[in-house]
């Protein structure tokens, strides 16, 4: 699944134009390395949000198409 496509499923990221947008400004990195939206991430994947002066680091649990808001905090583990 795309980058910019998993962090509005998973409800990181509320829109996926903001999504895109933040991937293209270089503030999401997956592993390590900077991070295209249309990056595809995988399970295990560890990726690194700047939102202003925070970070947020995630693992990637699971990839699925679609998920109800309850269940999409099962998607991912904050580090």
């Amino acid at each position: 699944m795309r980058l910019d496509k998993y962090l509005k499923v998973s409800r990181i990221i509320k829109r996926r134009t903001v999504a895109n947008e933040a991937c293209d400004s270089g503030r999401v990195s997956v592993n390590g390395k900077p991070a295209k939206a249309g990056l595809d991430v995988k399970e295990g994947d560890i990726i690194e949000i700047a939102f202003g002066s925070n970070t947020t680091k995630i693992e990637v649990l699971s990839v699925r198409e679609s998920v109800r808001k309850e269940d999409a905090v099962s998607m991912y583990k904050s580090l």
